[in-house]
């Protein structure tokens, strides 16, 4: 019988995942290609042979989702797979007729089939939309693992920007392997809490063998989610981040009412920086969709390094790149720190864009006068410094989970904002955690 002809839909992450778990050895499938979306400079590789398995010895080839069609077309394509995240449901099925117009099955994978079961207990920490505070609760949960004497290792959704066959298994236990494995600014800014608070945390492509080179060394694994996508590990445990400054996106998004329906727990964040009607009109939804998921309301609580450099200022607010991008946050830890510590104006960064910064906000005009810290690679690294240094501002507050100053060189007074997650309501994580069966 002929093979089906498949495309996955991807953005460099759960592509690869639903590939390698699906489709890697399936002899009745013939994945012909991968497109991408929402990561620069993705397109145009090849997934490569020894990722792929001896049925694709030339490897996969990736495109651009701008040519989905034309591929569909091209190469008589029966099914494509969506594989990314984040994505309101209307562009879902834009997508999906877009699809099925050319001729082809529109689908997307189950949660269970794609996640792999460990040896060792998992703590899954997902989120409805990028930017919820999913990295703040991720920490959280990781101190109160190393206070019960655990051993914790987490693993990071994917971020593979770089040499895919290099990073099929990526371990960071130490500040130097961030340089070792040409972390961009956005991987650092989830690999680097992790290692400061003691515990090792791996990433890369191949999540199976990731998996087994990670139970090694743990005695939990906490999967720390990435840009709302389902868990890649089945789960002892499922904690998810809900946001009352996007009301409704909780159930508007794939696949964050998946994560929503597959709560154990629930963290309603930002109680403290959101409206209470907001607030009310994500317990209902939460209440709605999800009746037994235990609820803790939390504040991300704010700490600036140096609130004179706020107070009376004319700032430029550098906030993390995704959450403003595809997270489509109208504001985020940088812009609440400069508006509570007394800044007088805020300066639009957009005249002073070059390169690739002047691309995004064309291509994410919503983003308005906040600057999107995208750190992809060296020349998106670079074009960052070069507009924060042109900008005609009087201090730079930075809202990003790393020091940006570490990595370019900023010419004008800086100061950095961090935020931790601060449990309201009871019962708390470690309460959780100390009553769960499996951490006994």
């Amino acid at each position: 019988m002929a093979k089906t002809k498949v495309i996955i839909i991807g953005a460099a992450g759960r592509d690869f995942h639903n590939f390698n778990t699906m489709y890697r050895n399936n002899p009745d499938v013939e994945v012909v290609a991968f497109t991408a979306a929402q990561i620069p400079d993705i397109d145009g590789r090849k997934y490569p042979a020894s990722l792929a398995g001896e049925l694709y010895p030339a490897g996969i080839p990736i495109y651009d989702e701008a040519d989905l069609v034309n591929l569909i077309k091209e190469h008589n394509i029966e099914e494509c797979v969506l594989s990314y995240s984040d994505l309101p449901y209307a562009t879902v099925m834009h997508i999906g007729s877009k699809v099925m117009a050319a001729g082809a099955k529109f689908s997307m994978m189950g949660s269970t089939p794609t996640m792999i079961e460990s040896t060792k207990p998992v703590i899954s920490i997902l989120a409805v939309r990028t930017g919820c505070g999913k990295s703040q609760t991720t920490r959280e949960v990781v101190r109160q693992l190393l206070s019960m004497g655990k051993k914790v290792v987490s693993v990071r959704h994917p971020m593979p920007y770089g040499d895919l066959e290099a990073q099929k298994v990526q371990r960071f236990a130490e500040i130097s392997d961030l340089t070792k494995h040409k972390c961009t600014i956005e991987e650092m800014e989830e690999y680097e809490p992790h290692i400061a608070m003691g515990s090792v945390i791996y990433a890369g492509v191949d999540y199976e063998a990731i998996l087994r080179e990670a139970e090694k060394e743990a005695d939990v694994i906490v999967w720390d989610g990435g840009n709302n996508d389902m868990s890649f590990y089945k789960p002892d445990l499922t904690i998810v981040v809900v946001d009352p400054l996007r009301p409704g996106h909780e159930i508007g998004y794939y696949p964050g009412e998946v994560n929503l329906r597959l709560a154990d727990v629930v963290v309603v964040n930002k109680i403290d920086s959101a409206y209470p009607e907001d607030i009310e009109e994500v317990l209902d939804n939460v209440r709605e969709y999800n009746p037994t998921a235990q609820i803790i309301l939390a504040a991300s609580s704010i700490i600036v390094d140096d609130p004179k450099l706020i107070k009376g200022k004319r700032v430029l607010v550098v906030e993390d790149g995704p959450t403003l991008t595809h997270g489509e946050m109208e504001q985020g830890a940088g812009m609440v720190a400069a508006r509570r510590y007394g800044a007088i104006d805020f300066v639009d960064p957009r005249p002073y864009t070059v390169g690739k910064l002047t691309e995004t906000f064309e291509k994410y005009p919503e983003i308005g006068i906040l600057l999107p810290a995208m750190g992809y690679g060296d020349e998106q690294m670079k074009d960052l410094e070069t507009t924060i240094n042109n900008t005609e501002c009087e201090s730079v507050v930075i809202g990003t989970p790393i020091n940006l100053a570490r990595f370019i060189n900023i010419n004008k007074p800086y100061t950095r904002v961090n935020y931790e997650l601060a449990e309201i309501s009871a019962p708390k994580i470690g309460e959780i955690l100390r009553d769960l069966d499996k951490l006994k």
